[in-house]
This record gives structure tokens, sequence and C-alpha cells, in this order.
């Protein structure tokens, strides 16, 4: 007695409709590519840049909730991350992360502080950091970050929209952490 075979349309759906599936678990809960569309992070990150996102280590948003799962670690200076834009739920903005909440943080002297000390690791953080005319970089006008937020910079702070012009990011609009560039090729690394 033989057993019944699908047909090759059912076989070739199923895998489909399973590979789909699986990509958008990944997706999800995992790894999110994205592009790099302005030079805000230059010379980290060059428009055109693609990135892998980890979203796992900040701890994984459940979809349709504010629920979270648990985070290996939080977010820490120095961090390359992805989020929600403060403006604009519907944009998301990759920045570096300068001072999490507690944190005082000034631009005096065309360099950042943090807590009164001239902040220096990552090593980008020695460059030049502009002063903003609205409320959050104003020269010697330091700034207290509230708990559960952060204020992202762009590495290019001349041409960055970030933290200085629209103030503190919730901690709940955090989507991950940039690991890597997989696209082109000639750019493909490691990102810190």
């Amino acid at each position: 007695m033989s057993v019944p075979s699908k047909s090759v349309f059912r076989e070739y759906a199923e895998s489909i409709v399973t590979a789909v599936l699986l990509a958008l678990a990944v997706r999800t809960f995992l790894v999110q590519p994205y592009k790099i569309p302005t030079g805000s992070m230059i010379p980290t990150l060059i428009e055109g840049d693609r990135i892998l996102v980890d979203k796992v280590t900040f701890g994984v948003r459940i979809p349709f909730t504010r629920l979270r799962l648990p985070a290996i670690r939080q977010p820490q200076r120095g961090d390359l991350v992805v989020f929600r834009s403060p403006d604009d739920n519907k944009k998301d903005f990759i920045k570096r992360l300068a001072a999490v909440g507690g944190d005082e943080v000034e631009i005096r002297d065309l360099r950042l502080w943090i807590n009164g000390r001239p902040l220096t690791d990552p090593p980008i953080f020695q460059g030049i950091a502009y002063y903003n005319r609205g409320p959050y970089g104003t020269e010697s006008k330091p700034v207290k970050v509230p708990a559960d937020h952060f204020f992202f910079l762009g590495d290019n702070s001349a041409s960055s929209r970030d933290s200085r012009y629209w103030g503190f990011c919730p901690k709940a609009k955090v989507i991950g952490r940039a690991f890597c560039v997989y696209w082109p090729p000639r750019r493909v690394r490691g990102l810190k």
C-alpha cells in the first residue's frame, strides 16, 4: 500500500509559508536590517550602508504591546542604537548613546561633557560637538537626562539632528543595537 503523496504545488506552498514565517520571526525578535539614509553618522556609517541591528541585547519588544522580554544588558554610553524618532513614530534613527538617565550633559568648549568631565570614550566623542540654539545643546547650559531616557548624538555632529534638537529619547523607543555593516562588500565590518 502506498502513501498518498502531496501535490507539488502544496509542497512548494508549505515551504514558502514556512520560510516567510521563519524570516518574519527572525526579523521581529532577533535581527533586523536597516539602510543608512543620511550622513549624520559619518565617519562610522555613511549614506547607503546597510546594517544589522541586534534586538535581543536590549530586550525584544513584543509586537502590538508595550511589553519587552528581559534585556541581556542595558544600553551603555558609546553604543550605536536604533530607536523610533521622539518626534515621528514612523521614523527610525541611529545615533550614538552619549548619556543615560541621571547624567548631566553639557556642551562646553566645543566638547561634550558628562557629569562635569569631558567625554573621551569612545574616541568619537573626542571630536567637535557643535552647539545648538535649542534648549538641549546650548553652550555651557547643562541639562539633566531624566530617568528611563537617553541623550543621543550623531557622530557627524555638524550634520546630525539628534538630542540637541529634540531632547531626550524614552527608553521604550529603543529598538536595538547596531552591530555590523553587511553591505556594500568593501565596508563589511563589525561596529563598536
